[in-house]
């Protein structure tokens, strides 16, 4: 209900804009909005298109890992935590094992690798969900925690920065120094979309593991950062490209040789998978384009430009500082789409400079947060669910407290 309602307030929203602008001499609004729509439909289908290939290749490497028993034996080793956060998943599921492979690729940023996986655990939480066309408590938590997961190194954005540094002219610009600010920001996000499904769906967390994993984290957030710090940005792109190409095809190794030590026929179970992967990719087609098109609208009317306007006013009328408003845009964007913030957060760095305060927090808003709206409309769709209870909520309240920590954040480092 809640992602109609809002499907529907960007689309009507936009039109009664669009009209405003008309009146005003605006005579191409409606043809930009006509194009808008073609365009981001047929964005819609090539995406899902594109997802093809890399589902089929996910798809058939779990097979085989679920085959060798490495899925089954993943499950059992993070069974002391998921329990807790997920107590309505049985022990040993093999969902349990697609989620926490997922959150893995999440948080070394390979995105490509990530989404083939927490569809097939979707798809494996479904086969648990007592009403298939009601979100499970454990689908809310998986995709909430998906959307405010923890980023450990925003690879894309340290590159951005580095090459649009070298275009504009600076010398010695260390364009990772945003990777600690980053890690806190997406780290509070995590935390504020567990504890408020954990409180809607009333699971405890104070508990051992739960105890564990933070102090885990905590100290995995460290040590990553006294090794990493130190390094030029290049050389720490190299690393991280390094860190995560390794940690996937290490993987990938591992279910192969496991598999063939098992005496599996590895290539029937890779191809068994892979065939799921077309399927999938098909089914999200509708959702993704619903949500793409609606997004459209209201970005091509210029609502988001409105929103920010006035939120800048406000800010001003009270007498905060305003320096953080012209990166808004970004933060207000990144839950409808990535690419669309990617864009703007590229134009923060074209008109304030990548070194600047308004560059630097853009970068920081763009690697803490989530392209929420897509990633409910893909899991969700994925395995048909229609009523994502309070998901979407939950997903924007945790992109809305990154954003804040962003900010302060911002100001505490380079304010």
């Amino acid at each position: 209900m809640v992602l109609n309602a809002i499907w529907v307030g960007f689309i009507l929203v936009g039109f009664v804009v669009a009209l405003f602008k008309l009146f005003q001499g605006d005579v191409q609004i409606f043809t930009k909005i006509l194009t808008g729509l073609f365009d981001t439909a047929k964005t819609g289908f090539d995406i899902s298109l594109g997802l093809v290939g890399v589902m089929s290749l996910w798809l058939g490497i779990m097979k085989i890992g679920e085959r060798a028993g490495l899925i089954a034996l993943f499950a059992r080793g993070i069974d002391p935590l998921f329990r807790r956060v997920f107590p309505d998943v049985p022990r040993g599921h093999p969902a349990n094992g697609s989620m926490v492979m997922n959150f893995s690729a999440n948080m070394l940023g390979l995105d490509n690798a990530a989404t083939p996986l927490g569809l097939k655990a979707m798809k494996e939480l479904q086969e648990i969900n007592p009403d298939k066309e009601v979100a499970s408590n454990p689908m809310v938590m998986f995709l909430v925690l998906n959307t405010a997961g923890v980023t450990l190194i925003p690879t894309s954005v340290i590159a951005i920065r580095q090459s649009m540094a070298v275009s504009q002219g600076l010398t010695n610009f260390n364009a990772a120094d945003i990777f600690l600010p980053t890690l806190i920001c997406t780290f509070i996000s995590f935390c504020a979309g567990l504890f408020v499904v954990a409180r809607l769906q009333r699971i405890p967390l104070l508990n051992l593991p739960m105890a564990v994993f933070f102090l885990g984290f905590g100290g995995l957030m460290g040590g990553l950062y006294l090794w990493l710090s130190g390094l030029p940005a290049d050389q720490m792109a190299r690393t991280i490209g390094l860190i995560g190409s390794l940690v996937i095809i290490s993987i990938i190794a591992l279910f192969v040789a496991v598999g063939a030590l098992k005496r599996i026929n590895v290539y029937e179970a890779f191809v068994e998978g892979a065939k799921d992967g077309f399927q999938v990719a098909v089914t999200i087609i509708p959702y993704l384009i619903a949500i793409l098109v609606a997004i459209s609208v209201f970005r091509t009317t210029g609502g988001m430009e409105f929103l920010v306007s006035a939120v800048g006013a406000g800010v001003a009328a009270i007498g905060l500082p305003t320096d953080w408003v012209a990166a808004l845009p970004v933060g207000l964007m990144r839950p409808l789409s990535g690419s669309g913030a990617r864009g703007l957060m590229v134009d923060v760095m074209t008109t304030y400079g990548v070194g600047s305060f308004q560059g630097t927090l853009a970068c920081i808003i763009q690697g803490s947060t989530e392209t929420t709206f897509y990633v409910l409309a893909v899991y969700f769709g994925s395995v048909n669910i229609n009523k994502t209870r309070y998901a979407l909520g939950c997903g924007l309240l945790a992109d809305l407290v990154a954003l804040v920590a962003a900010v302060f954040v911002a100001y505490a480092f380079f304010g």
